[in-house]
C-alpha cells in the first residue's frame, strides 16, 4: 500500500516507548522515512550527484540528512563530534561511485531508527537541559536538538523531493 493511501504518521497515534513530548519528533522522523523511501524507490542511479539550477543533489541531501541526523543527536547526549563524524561532515556532497543509492537509502533508514531508539531511551526531565552546538558551542537544549532534527529532515526531504522530480522529468523527455 502506497503510503499516500495511509493517515500521516502523527495520525496513526502515539508510539510505543516514545516519552509524550518526543511523539512529535519520532512522528517527523518516521513520515519522513517513508516518504524518502517511496521517492526514492524508483530513481535512477545515474542522477544522483546531478544537481538542479545549481542546488544540492540528492546524493547530497541523502548523505546530509544522515550526518544531521547523526550530529544532532551527538550533541544531544552531550558528547563532542568522533573524528570519523567530523570526516563524513567533510565528504557531504562529494560524488563517489563508491556509494550508491541504495546504501544512501539504508544509512537514511538506519539513521532514523538509531535516533529513535535514543528517544527511547531519554528521560524527559533533561529535556530543556542545556546542550552545546558545534565548535562555537552554541547554546540550545536536548529538546531543541531534537525538534530541530526533526525540522530539518523534513526541510531536506521537501527539498529533495523538488530535486528528484525535477530530474526525473528531465530525464524523461
Amino acid at each position: 500500500m502506497a503510503i499516500s493511501n495511509k493517515p500521516e504518521v502523527w495520525l496513526r497515534g502515539p508510539l510505543s516507548n516514545i516519552p509524550a513530548l518526543l511523539q512529535p519528533v519520532a512522528h517527523a522522523l518516521l513520515q519522513a522515512r517513508e516518504e524518502l523511501n517511496e521517492l526514492m524507490n524508483d530513481f535512477p542511479e545515474a542522477l544522483l550527484w546531478n544537481k538542479v539550477a545549481g542546488m544540492a543533489s540528492p546524493g547530497f541531501h541523502l548523505q546530509h540528512m544522515v550526518g544531521v541526523l547523526n550530529r544532532l543527536f551527538t550533541y544531544a547526549n552531550e558528547e563532542g563530534l568522533t573524528d570519523y563524524q567530523l570526516e563524513y561532515l567533510s565528504k557531504e556532497g562529494t560524488p563517489s561511485e563508491s556509494i550508491g543509492l541504495v546504501d544512501l537509502v539504508q544509512r537514511f533508514n538506519l539513521q532514523i531508527d538509531s535516533a529513535l531508539q535514543q528517544l527511547t531511551e531519554i528521560d524527559e526531565k533533561i529535556l530543556t537541559n542545556p546542550r552545546e552546538v558545534g565548535r562555537a558551542k552554541l547554546p540550545s537544549t536536548v529538546l531543541g536538538l531534537y525538534v530541530h532534527s526533526a525540522e530539518h529532515t523534513m526541510r531536506h526531504l521537501g527539498q529533495l523531493l523538488v530535486t528528484v522530480k525535477v530530474l526525473k522529468a528531465q530525464n524523461a523527455s
